[in-house]
């Protein structure tokens, strides 16, 4: 793998996701019912988009999210990459948790180079790539630390630059920054605004925060309660930095709220039934 201008920061490839009328099932293993978490969702993603996915709890985002992964099958539809049918995972998508997901006995240079190590590289190649990764997100001088000796800011964002230098064309992240205090969590959302714009990747975020989701994103994607269908598609034309105290960020945030506040009363309704 050559890493040049398009590569190591550049703007390198980047997939475009076909979602159709796409149905996944779960059994419970309580009683045995069904449960549909998708049914008959469709939605297309473009190649360089950051889309974000909100919805209440419960309304298949992180089942979506993991169908696009590969790390499960959809039951019925349809899902392509590129116009290539996604059956399994594979090193064009690369994944982001909210668990950071690091490997505790490697320190996190090492971590960085892993996937690259996976790619056919040799160490010569991988390191400075490792260093150079790191150095972008403010850890030089931490090379040599384990996944423990680090705060949870800069496990999530070693666990960010890890898929980045990979150069996947899609970056799937399910809530990376969920389990983050308030100051830290704004932080890293502007590093990974900043490293989106650098490299323009095709992005898909999950995400329960209406702030977060309108600060990222291209499209705010709105998703029904269960099971999960596309509500409403809400593109985001602010200028990028984005001031989340604006007028205009402001009227994003009360018309998203709203539409969320009506699928997750229908969620206590069902509850409550």
């Amino acid at each position: 793998m050559e890493y040049g201008t398009e590569g190591a920061l550049g703007r390198g490839a980047a997939g475009r996701i076909e979602c159709r009328s796409v149905r996944k099932t779960y059994r419970d293993a309580a009683d045995g019912t069904e449960i549909v978490a998708l049914d008959g969702l469709t939605l297309d993603i473009e190649a360089r988009e950051f889309l974000t996915l909100l919805g209440p709890s419960g309304c298949g985002k992180s089942t979506l999210l993991n169908i696009l992964a590969g790390f499960e099958r959809p039951d019925g539809g349809k899902v392509l990459l590129n116009g290539v049918p996604i059956q399994r995972p594979g090193p064009d998508r690369g994944v982001v948790f909210q668990d950071y997901a690091l490997f505790p006995w490697l320190n996190i240079q090492q971590n960085v180079e892993y996937g690259l190590r996976e790619k056919g590289m040799n160490k010569a190649e991988s390191s400075p790539i490792a260093r150079r990764f790191l150095a972008m997100v403010g850890l030089s001088g931490f090379e040599r630390r384990f996944p423990h000796e680090l705060s949870g800011g800069m496990r999530q964002r070693v666990a960010l630059v890890r898929v980045l230098a990979i150069d996947p064309e899609i970056l799937l992240m399910d809530e990376p920054f969920a389990a983050v205090d308030a100051q830290t969590r704004i932080i890293l959302q502007e590093e990974l605004q900043r490293l989106w714009m650098q490299t323009l990747k095709t992005v898909v975020f999950v995400t329960h925060s209406v702030d977060e989701a309108i600060y990222l994103a291209d499209r705010v994607t709105v998703m029904t309660a269960r099971p999960g269908l596309v509500k409403a598609i809400v593109p985001i034309d602010l200028p990028r930095p984005r001031d989340s105290t604006s007028d205009a960020f402001n009227r994003y945030r009360r018309d998203i709220a709203q539409l969320i506040e009506v699928e997750s009363r229908k969620v206590f309704a069902a509850a409550a039934a």
